[in-house]
Order: C-alpha cells, then sequence, then structure tokens
C-alpha cells in the first residue's frame, strides 16, 4: 500500500497509509493542523435558481451579505462560518442549505420588517427552525441549532 507523507505546523514528517488516509489528529483544527488541511481555505457553496438576479438582490438588499462583483454582476457573497454534516442517504447527489442564527425569533421577526414571510417555526431535537422562499421561488432553511457544533469548540 501506498504512503503519503505531510507535514504538521511543526515541521514534523508524517506517514500514513492511503487510500482513506487519515491526516487529521485530535485538534486538527487548533495548533497542529496538517498541510493538507490548510489548503482548504474555505466552501463555495453555490444556489441554482430559476431567477438568480432577484435571489442575488434578497441576499444583497435583504440578508445585506458582503459580497463582491466577480464581473457582468455575477455577486458571490461571504459567508459566515458553516460546518458540515453528511447524513445517510438512498441517493448520492442531493445537498442541502441551512443558514444557522442565534435567535429564530428575532430572524423571523427581522424579515416580518422586510416583507419576507416565514413558514411556521418547527421545534426538531437539534433545534429550531423556520424556511423563507427566496424571490426566485426557491426554498432556505434559517435555524437555531441546539446541537453540539464545531463553531462553538474553544
Amino acid at each position: 500500500m501506498a504512503e503519503a507523507a505531510f507535514s504538521d505546523d511543526s515541521g514534523a514528517i508524517n506517514r500514513c497509509d492511503v487510500p482513506w488516509c487519515r491526516l487529521s489528529r485530535p485538534g486538527a483544527w487548533g495548533s497542529r493542523r496538517t498541510t493538507v488541511l490548510n489548503m482548504i481555505r474555505g466552501a463555495h457553496v453555490v444556489l441554482y435558481s430559476t431567477d438568480a438576479e432577484a435571489d442575488r438582490a434578497f441576499f444583497r438588499d435583504v440578508l445585506d451579505y458582503p459580497f463582491v462583483d466577480a464581473g457582468h454582476g455575477w455577486l458571490i457573497f461571504a459567508l459566515p462560518p458553516a460546518e458540515l454534516a453528511i447524513h445517510p442517504a438512498n441517493d448520492n447527489g442531493t445537498q442541502e442549505l441551512f443558514l444557522m442564527c442565534d435567535d429564530i425569533e428575532v430572524f423571523i421577526a427581522q424579515m416580518s420588517v422586510c416583507g419576507v414571510a416565514c413558514s411556521d417555526l418547527q421545534t426538531e431535537r437539534w433545534g429550531a427552525i423556520t424556511h423563507i422562499t427566496l424571490p426566485g421561488g426557491g426554498a432556505l432553511g434559517v435555524y437555531e441549532p441546539t446541537h453540539a457544533s464545531p463553531l462553538n469548540a474553544g
């Protein structure tokens, strides 16, 4: 079996077996990050819309997300920190995007002031969730998590 080599922040060379080389160790997002983890600096999320211009305006004007214009009105928005959950499924290729907030009731009130309707609040074991309909017709879930989060790990 082939080996992959990598160095940690101290410069020490480490090795692991591939495939499915486990380069990360406990505390991997702390001071002992590996070079592989250092290569990934973010995630690029793509929302498909039948009215992309209206949905871009919603993220720009209603949610007030910072953005850059990549040219020709193609806005790319900065997102807050994110987490990734991998759920079992019968088929591959399905993804969901949920925005997280600290207080779902305040979010719903803010959306009401902006004229944006929210679905009835649902309480799940992992948090309280509402859905908004984007101008392009797509649904977007927003929730206040009650589950453990790596974003809160100190």
